[in-house]
């Protein structure tokens, strides 16, 4: 044993060096055990370590609970006014102050909100989360300098964005008092932005990036003219450019594009129409299917856009599942023997629910029309006839080169089975969704009589375009019959 004040120059303390081939005694406290000394240090380490994170544990449990910097709320409603007056455009916006995740708000107490401390953070909040994620437009210019006027911390109750006039007077005004008890996840930002125009006459867009704010971010928008009118817009994300006032042809070419996008992204529209050419590949026959079919759901989408659907709960739920009933109906058909002499009149009758199908996205979109209601949905219907055009042009070429390999008979028969067991999946799935609403029977008033003459209406509609087009396909047919005739004789 070497005594500790006389250890030769080279030998290392024991735990310092474990390739050392000096002698080493045990310590007391390994006296009796056959571990060695390196494996004892080790031990200790660990004990310590578990005691380190045990007692950390315990600190953040017993910490004040409170979500961390980098949470992104589930759901975040902004708020917004635009208003051109002279030659500035203004726009208030209010954000819930928990929505701007890279700020450490200072708090007081159990999380009151320090209003003091918190106030010259506001600019910046408001520059790096609502600012520089907002890009306004008069006419086809890009306006740039914008200026943050205000800044302001409100309380969740606070009335004031119900108009324009109270919202500027409220972010304009005398900040809360420092005493105020305002838990910090419950404030919001108001913000004032202006920019400078050319006239406020003019036609402004406005292209808004709020959807980083929150996981679903809702914003109301609303814009009021320079007479006073105001004209609201509600849309969930980033809607992309909004005009707030476009002209005729602008409002045309983005409801082309939406119809169109929704024919190529809506998978039971796209089946839909894939059960119907499936055993009919000739342009002849599809004339009249396409034909009925486009005429139907033109119908009940003008009537959903005026206003003439049931605005209950359960009415979407139940087109979901007809929508996929009509599926399987039709790829059952196509199994047991499709009847071209009656096909179009059953793409009629599911061409009235698929309308209502489309009239559900439309409605959310209308509010981007402007003052061009009916020439908005006119092109929308534009857009989805030239989206199921897209769709024939490739479905047709395709399916005869794969008849032209398989039995058509037999082809025809597992397309249209694949097709039936997906769209059985959706309508079991989506009726089991309906059944959960609760129906009751409807109350005898005159809101409910208004109601049935609007529907009688649209079934005198309806039963007209069927006599219609009954007539013009026979004579269509005999026409045609006639023409074939006159070519077998010249021949």
């Amino acid at each position: 044993m070497v005594p500790v004040g006389a250890m030769d120059e080279g030998q290392l303390p024991i735990g310092e060096a474990g390739s050392s081939s000096a002698a080493r005694e045990p310590c007391p406290s390994t006296i009796g055990s056959t571990d060695d000394p390196v494996t004892t240090a080790r031990r200790g380490q660990a004990v310590r370590a578990a005691v380190s994170v045990s007692f950390a544990v315990g600190l953040l449990l017993l910490a004040p609970s409170r979500p961390e910097a980098h949470e992104i709320p589930a759901d975040v409603t902004v708020q917004a006014f635009m208003h051109a007056t002279g030659q500035r455009m203004r726009v208030i916006v209010r954000v819930p102050l928990e929505a701007m995740r890279d700020f450490d708000w200072p708090v007081t107490g159990p999380g009151y909100l320090d209003l003091d401390r918190v106030a010259p953070m506001l600019r910046d909040a408001a520059r790096l989360w609502i600012a520089d994620y907002v890009q306004l437009y008069e006419e086809a210019r890009a306006l740039s300098d914008e200026e943050i006027v205000a800044a302001r911390v409100s309380l969740p109750s606070d009335p004031s964005f119900s108009t324009f006039e109270t919202a500027l007077a409220n972010v304009m005004g005398s900040p809360l008092p420092s005493s105020t008890l305002l838990p910090w996840e419950q404030a919001v930002l108001d913000v004032l932005l202006e920019v400078p125009v050319a006239s406020a006459t003019s036609r402004f867009s406005i292209d808004p990036e709020w959807a980083h704010l929150g996981l679903r971010t809702l914003t109301v928008l609303r814009f009021v003219t320079p007479s006073g009118a105001e004209r609201a817009f509600h849309y969930t994300g980033n809607p992309g450019l909004v005009r707030l006032d476009p002209r005729w042809h602008q409002a045309a070419l983005r409801f082309t594009r939406l119809g169109f996008h929704h024919i190529l992204e809506g998978i039971d529209h796209l089946l839909f129409v894939l059960c119907l050419v499936i055993p009919f590949r000739r342009v002849g026959p599809l004339i009249p299917i396409v034909t009925s079919f486009t005429v139907a759901h033109s119908i009940t989408l003008i009537a959903s856009a005026l206003g003439l659907t049931p605005s209950a709960l359960w009415f979407p739920p139940l087109i979901e599942t007809l929508i996929a009933l009509s599926i399987v109906y039709m790829a059952v058909e196509n199994i047991f023997g499709a009847n071209a002499q009656r096909r179009w009149l059953l793409a009629f009758a599911f061409g009235l629910v698929h309308g209502f199908g489309f009239s559900f996205l439309l409605r959310e979109s209308l509010q981007f029309a402007g003052g061009h209601l009916l020439s908005s949905l006119l092109f929308f219907n534009i857009g989805v006839e030239l989206g199921q055009l897209f769709v024939l042009l490739l479905m047709v070429p395709l399916l005869n080169w794969l008849f032209r390999r398989v039995s058509e008979r037999m082809g025809v028969i597992v397309l249209s089975a694949v097709v039936a067991h997906e769209a059985w999946h959706w309508m079991t799935n989506r009726g089991g969704r309906l059944l959960q609403y609760d129906f009751r029977l409807p109350i005898l008033d005159a809101s409910l009589l208004a109601t049935f003459m609007r529907w009688l209406m649209l079934g005198l509609i309806v039963a007209g375009t069927v006599w219609g087009l009954s007539g013009l396909y026979r004579w269509l047919g005999r026409k045609l019959g006639q023409d074939d005739a006159m070519a077998t004789a010249g021949g």
